[in-house]
């Protein structure tokens, strides 16, 4: 299939926008059309008959964020700050049904995409129960059945009837580790939280810096502040390390198959190449797993079939120590953003980055495979 038309919802000047526009030029296919994030939440857009729209991410704009969360922060907006994002998530699953309104509205117009599915990909709540109901290894979570936490009082108790010490607590709606605290309880009732928060005058913010609280006063501050956008909580699972430092796996799944890997490896328990994450050794990840590889890689197409209607999945595997044990810390809707990388030896995508390899399967049924 060459589509006649392509569309890309995005960010005008972005890199993602970029990299895509190059690859789909690189592979023959019309110059994609834009349709900025901007012009989607004010609702002056239309599309053009027979075009397949792809959606990309609304981050990393700051008018866009501003309309998301603006109104949840009113006169404290800042785009550092980390709460809002109970209403960003609002505001993107709104603008994505009305998309997938207009595309139903427009002869021929198809979906690259469902927004259902990038709706689940961005609640870590719903998203822990899909995988777990397939029976994906993912961490096991706090039991929120009986309602959400409510702040750090209720959490202490929930997590010390629970009999969890170790934890990561992460806003169900956040990306990039904003908001995520590494929580941990001394035998003594000492408590520290590791996380990129920055506490100012009773606001959190955003920081390139992972730095770690021992004032349970503050990280007290830290949840109750965090608590009405939604908590997800799960249990904090040891990596596997690489050259003395922590390290999981960012792998992209398109089309079903696994194409893309890379290790990332951080001093902190978060791995994020934009919190002081390096890239690490794949080689050496490789032979650090062994003959479990092809498992690794069916672990993580496993956990993208669970979205079965979006062509590109990033996968967050987390190795335990040892690298013999796999579980899934995260999807990504968005997970795609690798420069440089290229597929893996031997698969459907060696010799291609993240968008050519996209692109590549927009073109050929064989050997890619797509859910109807």
């Amino acid at each position: 299939m060459t589509p006649r038309h392509l569309t890309v919802l995005g960010i005008p000047g972005h890199r993602r926008l970029a990299l895509f526009t190059a690859a789909a030029r690189a592979a023959a296919l019309p110059e994609p059309a834009v349709l900025p994030w901007l012009d989607l939440l004010r609702g002056s857009f239309r599309l053009t008959p027979g075009t397949l729209v792809r959606i990309d991410s609304p981050g990393e704009d700051e008018a866009v964020d501003r309309l998301l969360r603006g109104p949840a922060l009113g006169a404290g907006y800042a785009p550092t700050r980390v709460e809002g994002t109970a209403a960003w998530y609002q505001g993107v699953t709104a603008a994505l049904a009305r998309l997938a309104d207009a595309v139903r509205e427009t002869p021929g117009a198809a979906l690259l995409g469902d927004p259902a599915e990038i709706a689940a990909m961005f609640d870590k709540r719903s998203t822990h129960r899909i995988l777990s109901a397939a029976g994906v290894p993912v961490p096991a979570a706090l039991d929120q059945s009986t309602g959400p936490v409510l702040g750090w009082a209720d959490l202490k108790d929930r997590l010390a009837a629970a009999g969890l010490r170790r934890v990561f607590v992460k806003p169900a709606h956040a990306s990039s580790a904003s908001g995520v605290l590494a929580l941990e309880f001394g035998p003594r009732g000492q408590v520290q939280a590791s996380t990129s928060v920055e506490l100012v005058a009773g606001a959190l913010h955003n920081s390139l810096r992972v730095r770690r609280y021992r004032d349970e006063r503050e990280i007290a501050a830290i949840v109750d502040r965090l608590a009405p956008d939604r908590l997800q909580v799960e249990c904090w699972i040891p990596k596997a390390a690489q050259h003395g430092r922590a390290a999981d796996l960012r792998v992209v799944v398109i089309a079903g198959r696994a194409t893309h890997a890379v290790v990332r490896t951080s001093r902190s328990p978060m791995t994020n190449l934009h919190l002081g994450g390096t890239r690490g050794d794949l080689r050496l990840a490789a032979e650090a797993v062994g003959p479990r590889w092809p498992e690794l890689l069916a672990v993580c197409e496993q956990a993208a079939a669970c979205f079965p209607r979006s062509p590109m999945v990033g996968v967050d595997l987390l190795p335990a120590i040892g690298w013999q044990r796999f579980r899934i810390g995260e999807v990504n809707a968005f997970g795609d953003l690798l420069p440089g990388l290229t597929g893996l030896t031997g698969g459907p995508a060696e010799g291609l980055d993240t968008y050519a390899a996209q692109v590549a399967a927009l073109i050929h049924h064989s050997p890619w495979t797509t859910a109807p």
